[in-house]
């Protein structure tokens, strides 16, 4: 029997990619997807060129706010994964209120179509930012939630919606919390992406304050792997962290993508004024993933940045566009 996913958020980065594995040869091969995506300025159809033909693949355009489609699509479906969000930390900086508007009225939209037209299943993907920053050591999924920026205080309240239907309604919701990501199709306005492509049309990397503040780094691979791990053999009303293994300062992860890219720091890194409440350190402790559904990080990053750098630079066709349309 197939079952039939909604895949918010589709056409973005990790919504595309976990699209593209599920339909690829090594997929499951008993499931159908159908992708809503609005096509914000991070949403590109060209993500999906390797599925597009598939009968098993279908695409809305569409806002998850919109309850009335939403509600049309839901009735279709046996399960939901839900990518759809506002996720650019500077972007929330400069206006808060369409992250709230799409990750929380958009959840809830979501959410509450899934409860009434009886979804099986309702994987909420959500970030290790909600968790706020920590000194030492890692958060657990039982660490209160103490998020800093209107981005990560949007998507903490979207766990929260998304959790009360399970609390409230029954509903069989999952919440998934992950590291940074990083690799091929990223929309290069996060750090990664951004600075290959700066570097590779000769421009200056702009590393916030004095480049100190760490993160963990998270292939996409692994991280789409987590989540259907999450989707296939989860517990209902459990939220799973997802690491990456790889904790480095951002000028530590530039040294590496100067590296990756043959060029130097003196003539290439310039610092830039620091991020309005910059979390300095994000960390997560993925021992119940592990422990729970056997989950480990596969790619190390040397070989997923390594990967990473050489797509971007044979596939400038896909990114310079980008660039033009983000003004970036």
């Amino acid at each position: 029997m197939t079952t039939r996913i909604l895949v918010t958020g589709g056409a973005g980065f990790i919504g595309s990619h976990y699209v593209r594995t599920l339909l690829g040869p090594e997929g499951p091969g008993d499931v159908s997807v159908t992708v809503l995506d609005k096509l914000t300025y991070a949403g590109n159809t060209a993500n999906l060129d390797a599925v597009r033909g598939q009968a098993a693949f279908g695409f809305v355009r569409g806002d998850i706010c919109n309850a009335r489609l939403v509600e049309r699509l839901m009735a279709d479906h046996d399960q939901v994964v839900h990518f759809a969000a506002e996720s650019h930390v500077d972007r929330s900086i400069d206006g808060g209120a369409e992250f709230v508007r799409t990750n929380v009225l958009g959840t809830h939209t979501l959410v509450d179509a899934a409860h009434r037209a009886g979804a099986r299943t309702f994987v909420h993907i959500s970030t290790d930012e909600v968790y706020g920053s920590i000194a030492e050591g890692s958060w657990t999924e039982e660490e209160p939630l103490r998020p800093n920026s209107p981005y990560s205080s949007s998507k903490a309240a979207s766990d929260l919606v998304a959790l009360s239907y399970h609390r409230t309604h029954g509903l069989d919701v999952r919440v998934t919390r992950c590291s940074n990501n990083y690799g091929h199709h990223h929309f290069p306005e996060k750090l990664i992406p951004r600075f290959v492509t700066n570097l590779l049309d000769g421009r200056k990397l702009p590393l916030y304050g004095d480049g100190g503040n760490v993160r963990d780094w998270l292939h996409v691979d692994d991280h789409v792997r987590a989540i259907e791990l999450v989707r296939t053999r989860g517990r209902a009303g459990e939220v799973y962290n997802i690491g990456g293994g790889t904790e480095l300062a951002n000028k530590e992860l530039t040294a590496l993508i100067l590296d990756a890219c043959g060029a130097r720091w003196e003539t290439s890194v310039t610092y830039v004024e620091d991020r309005k409440g910059h979390d300095q350190r994000y960390s997560v402790d993925w021992t119940k993933i592990r422990d729970e559904l056997g989950y480990r990080p596969r790619v190390p990053l040397a070989q997923g940045l390594a990967e990473t750098v050489r797509w971007y630079r044979e596939q400038r066709v896909w990114w310079e566009p980008l660039l033009e349309r983000a003004a970036l």
